[in-house]
């Protein structure tokens, strides 16, 4: 082992442990995190309200629901480099301060373009806001054990902004007006700025270079036309607009990765997806979230359209998963310091591959009670890759690149989260399709032609024919689903039996309890310039 080696597991193992500050400081960076997370969601069900207030076009309508994830994806890359050079803390508060603004301003809006225009600031206030709090809370913690419980209570937040989004909003429409919604946020990000400025290290790096303008750009051409064609094309399938959206994206990052190559000081270093644990863990990051939103999108489709619940009620029903999810989150760390996260990891991802065999045992009169257990059994199986997978790709990150590792930590995220309806949404609405073709000879034109397009439109369909007809058509309709389902499952299940060989692979050398590498597989720097697992902490 050479001298460099024994230093980074000296460095692993007399790391200063963090103490009271440096706790309080993650409660509040948890309230960003929370916010940022329930923001994805908040507003489903205000749409209905502001629509009947505003009265936005069907494209306005889709702009104000999608601009802010869409502008979150796009400007990541960007607020993690930028972090990295002006101060982390600095970065965080000045993003927290925006999404207050920008909260405000989509709470009191006249019109939908202010609105779109506020979610829009949301947006990138939230590209600001998401990769400082990692990067922060990565260098807070440099004792590996308390890094892992700090990394797995901001994921916890990260879930719990996501789950209560809807529940939240629901309770606050019932008692108030659509702009509730978003002023819920302000309260939070008033705390931010009153207690971060004492509690939170102003971290940055050292030697960061001049920030390069022309990658920037080339950053924003590359990500914003590649998310918006995704997620279009995902929507509504082939159109030319999309499709040239995304192959120019992907024309401008070829040009943004040569670019990059030549840069002393790169506005992304890809030297970073040269260490084989960064590079696994982004590919885990990616294929779990591109599998997991393709999947819930049919599953909340079933529990409505198939077993009968209403959206409050399959909203409801998901809430216990999602519970279960951020337990196993909290209960991951302490387990890690007995078992290699590798063997955490794979078995886990195993258990969540039989969640996923179980949905073909569902069918389309046996109620919820089926996809409930096996979105149970998912979730669970999916915590100990989503506690520890953050920990060892911020490991793997250097210090002075803390901000832009967790920025493409969560830029891969979002796309795989996109990527997910455009795959595995797609693939059960092709077996629905082909499934339900034999069941329509006998309808009206119209009737068959919208039973073919979704499950949603064969049972509005259905409510319109005779009743003996209609009634055929939707057991029709409700049995091509199911089949779509069990396809999926099926897929899934494998996908992940892939991913635990993956993992089992990427992160054989980490140890139980440090995060460190074993001395037989760690590499030698001066053959692979790749940064080692243990970053020392910036003040």
């Amino acid at each position: 082992m050479t001298d460099a080696n024994s230093r980074a597991n000296t460095d692993a193992d007399t790391n200063p442990r963090a103490g009271r500050r440096e706790w309080v400081g993650l409660a509040v960076l948890g309230l960003p995190t929370f916010l940022v997370a329930m923001d994805f969601s908040v507003l489903y069900l205000g749409v209905p309200h502001l629509t009947a207030d505003l009265a936005p076009s069907g494209i306005q309508q889709l702009w104000i629901v999608d601009i802010y994830g869409f502008l979150i994806a796009g400007f990541l890359v960007t607020m993690g480099t930028i972090g990295d050079r002006i101060g982390r803390r600095t970065l965080l508060l000045g993003g927290g301060a925006a999404f207050g603004i920008a909260s405000v301003a989509a709470a009191f809006s006249t019109s939908p373009e202010m609105l779109i225009a506020s979610r829009a600031l949301l947006g990138v206030a939230g590209a600001a806001v998401m990769p400082s709090v990692l990067a922060l809370v990565t260098g807070m913690f440099t004792d590996q054990k308390q890094r892992s419980r700090a990394l797995a209570v901001y994921l916890t937040c990260f879930m719990g902004g996501t789950t209560l989004g809807p529940l939240v909003g629901g309770v606050l429409l019932e008692y108030f007006w659509w702009g509730s919604v978003f002023l819920v946020a302000v309260p939070g990000i008033v705390l931010l700025l009153v207690f971060g400025p004492s509690l939170l290290p102003d971290q940055k790096a050292p030697r960061p270079g001049k920030l390069d303008p022309v990658s920037v750009v080339l950053s924003l051409a590359t990500i914003l036309p590649f998310v918006y064609g995704l997620k279009e094309l995902a929507r509504n399938g082939w159109e030319w607009g999309p499709a040239v959206a995304l192959v120019s994206g992907i024309a401008a990052g070829v040009v943004f990765v040569q670019r990059q190559r030549r840069l002393e000081h790169p506005l992304l270093d890809l030297r970073m997806f040269g260490d084989r644990t960064f590079s696994s863990a982004l590919t885990l990051f990616f294929v779990t979230a591109m599998v997991g939103t393709g999947t819930l999108l049919l599953v909340t489709l079933y529990l409505q359209n198939v077993t009968g619940l209403t959206p409050l009620e399959a909203g409801l029903l998901l809430v216990v998963p999602n519970v279960l999810m951020i337990i196993g989150n909290l209960s991951t760390p302490p387990l890690a310091n007995h078992i290699r996260p590798a063997y955490l990891i794979a078995g886990g991802l195993l258990v969540a591959a039989a969640g996923y065999m179980i949905f073909a045992l569902a069918d389309s009169a046996s109620g919820p009670e089926t996809i409930f257990i096996a979105m149970c059994v998912v979730m669970l199986g999916t915590a100990p890759l989503a506690a520890l997978c953050n920990h060892l790709a911020m490991g793997a990150v250097p210090p002075d690149k803390a901000g832009s590792g967790a920025s493409i930590v969560q830029t891969i995220t979002e796309l795989g989260l996109g990527l997910g309806i455009a795959t595995f949404a797609t693939l059960g609405t092709a077996v629905y399709g082909s499934n339900v073709e034999g069941a329509l000879g006998s309808l009206p034109p119209d009737a068959a032609d919208a039973a073919r397009e979704s499950i949603d439109r064969a049972i509005a369909a259905a409510g319109r024919l005779p009743a003996e007809q209609g009634g055929d058509l939707m057991a029709a309709a409700r049995d091509a689903f199911t089949s779509g389902v069990h396809v999926v499952g099926i897929v899934a299940a494998i996908f992940y039996a892939g991913l635990a060989v993956l993992a089992m692979w990427a992160f054989k050398h980490v140890r139980n309890s440090h995060g460190g590498d074993d001395d037989t597989t760690k590499k030698d720097p001066e053959t692979d310039p790749a940064p080692q697992a243990t970053p020392a902490t910036e003040a």
